[in-house]
C-alpha cells in the first residue's frame, strides 16, 4: 500500500516508537509524584518539552501540551477570549480548520463575541487587505491557519500579524498542517515567529503518535485553561500527562525538524511531478490551491465529471491510501466548505482528490507510485464535455 495521506496523519516514526516503548515498558508513573519512578517520568516530560521546543524554536517553557491541535486551538482562542479581554472581537477566515471556526462559534454564541470571517481568493488566499482593516481597537484575537489541510496553499501572514501585535490584539496560527512540512521557526526573529504570538501543532504530523500535540504561547498572554485541575503545564491545561505519547511526541520533532529545509526541497521536487502529469494525463483535472506557495507534500485536486468517493475507492483498491480532504470531515458527503469559499460549484467540489506525502521516496518507488496514481485515474475518467 502506497501511504498518501499523511495530512491526515503521518506513519508512526521508528524514533517515536522506541521513545514510547522505552517508556511503556519501563512501568511509566506519575511526573508529579515525587519518588523515584516519578522523577524519571518527570525526566521524559522534561526531554519531550525540550525537543518540541528546540526543534520549534521555542522556549521550553512556551510549550504547552495537549491532546491535539484541535485542543490546542481551543485552549488558545477560548483561553485568550475568556482572560482578560480587550474587546469582543475576533478576526479569522472563512477557510479555517473546523476546531478554529466552531470555537469561534462557540465564542459568538455563549460569549457574546463578533467574529470577522474574512474572504479568500480563488488560490485560497486570504485577502490581506481586507484582514488588515477588520483589524481594530476592540480586537482581542486574530487567528489565521499558516496553511490549509484541504488544498495546501500557505498563507502570507507577515503583516497581518505585525498590524495585529501593533494593535494589541494577540497572533495565533494554526500550524498543524505547516510545521511538519516546512522550517517553521517560533523564534521571535524567524518565520513565521516574527510575527506570531501562539502557534497549535499536532504530534501526528510529524510522525509522531495521536493524541498529543502542543500550544506555543509567548510569556506573558493571559490564558484561562479550559481544563482545572492539578494545575499541570504550569496551570495552563490540568491533567496528568501522557508521558508515552509525549515522548513519541518529542522523539519525532527531534528526527524531523533539524532535515526540515532539505526534506521540503526533495518533497516539492516529487509533488510538482505529480501535479504535472496528473494535470497532463487526466481529463478534467484541475489542481486546488496555490500552484506554488503551497505545503511542499501536498497535491490536491477537483476532477470534472467522477465520483471523488467511487475514485477514492478505485485508488484504495489499486494500493493507493488518499483522501478527498480534510480527515476532520470524514464521512460527510456535503461539498469542502473550502472549495466553496474558492468559488468553485458544488457538483466540482465533490470531487475533491489530495495527495500527501510522508517522506520523500526512493526514485524508483516513486515512479511506481506516479504510474498506479494515473492508472487509476485514468481508468476513472472520460474526456471532458
Amino acid at each position: 500500500m502506497h501511504y498518501l495521506d499523511a495530512a491526515a496523519t503521518a506513519p508512526l516514526r521508528s524514533a517515536a516508537r522506541n521513545a514510547m516503548l522505552k517508556v511503556l515498558e519501563g512501568a511509566p508513573a506519575n511526573a508529579s509524584s515525587v519518588h523515584t519512578p516519578g522523577q524519571l517520568a518527570k525526566d521524559v516530560l522534561r526531554q519531550a518539552r525540550q525537543q518540541v521546543a528546540t526543534g520549534l524554536g521555542a522556549r521550553d517553557a512556551e510549550v504547552v501540551f495537549t491532546s491535539g491541535g484541535t485542543e490546542a486551538n481551543n485552549l488558545l482562542l477560548k483561553g485568550v477570549a475568556l482572560a482578560a479581554p480587550r474587546g469582543k472581537h475576533i478576526v479569522t477566515s472563512v477557510v479555517e480548520h473546523s476546531s478554529v471556526r466552531q470555537t469561534c462559534a462557540f465564542l459568538s454564541k455563549f460569549a457574546g463575541f463578533e467574529i470577522t470571517e474574512i474572504a479568500v481568493d480563488a488560490y485560497g488566499r486570504v485577502d490581506e487587505a481586507a484582514a488588515l482593516a477588520a483589524i481594530r481597537d476592540d480586537t482581542t484575537l486574530v487567528s489565521i491557519g499558516l496553511a490549509n489541510g484541504e488544498i495546501g496553499t500557505v498563507q502570507s501572514l507577515e503583516r497581518i500579524g505585525q498590524a495585529a501585535q501593533a494593535s494589541g490584539a494577540v497572533m495565533h496560527t494554526d500550524a498543524v498542517q505547516a510545521a511538519a512540512a516546512l522550517p517553521v521557526d517560533f523564534g521571535t526573529g524567524s518565520w513565521p515567529g516574527s510575527f506570531v504570538d501562539a502557534m497549535s501543532v499536532a504530534s501526528h504530523k510529524f510522525g509522531g503518535p495521536q493524541g498529543a500535540g502542543a500550544l506555543l504561547l509567548r510569556s506573558g498572554i493571559p490564558l484561562e485553561p479550559l481544563i482545572h485541575g492539578g494545575g499541570q503545564e504550569s496551570g495552563q491545561r490540568s491533567g496528568t500527562e501522557n508521558i508515552a505519547a509525549l515522548a513519541g511526541f518529542g522523539a519525532a520533532v527531534a528526527t524531523l525538524m533539524p532535515q526540515a529545509g532539505t526534506r521540503a526541497q526533495s518533497l516539492m521536487t516529487q509533488r510538482d511531478t505529480l501535479v504535472s502529469r496528473v494535470l497532463q494525463e487526466v481529463p478534467g483535472a484541475q489542481l486546488t490551491g496555490h500552484p506554488t506557495e503551497r505545503v511542499p507534500n501536498h497535491a490536491s485536486f477537483v476532477v470534472e465529471g467522477v465520483s471523488g468517493e467511487s475514485l477514492l475507492v478505485d485508488l484504495d483498491v489499486a494500493g493507493i491510501a488518499a483522501s478527498s480532504g480534510s480527515a476532520c470531515s470524514a464521512g460527510k458527503k456535503d461539498p469542502s466548505d473550502v472549495l466553496l469559499a474558492m468559488g468553485y460549484s458544488p457538483d466540482l467540489a465533490v470531487t475533491a482528490l489530495r495527495f500527501t506525502f510522508a517522506d520523500p521516496l526512493e526514485e524508483s518507488a516513486f515512479q511506481q507510485l506516479m504510474d498506479r496514481v494515473l492508472q487509476a485515474l485514468a481508468s476513472h475518467t472520460a474526456p471532458v464535455r
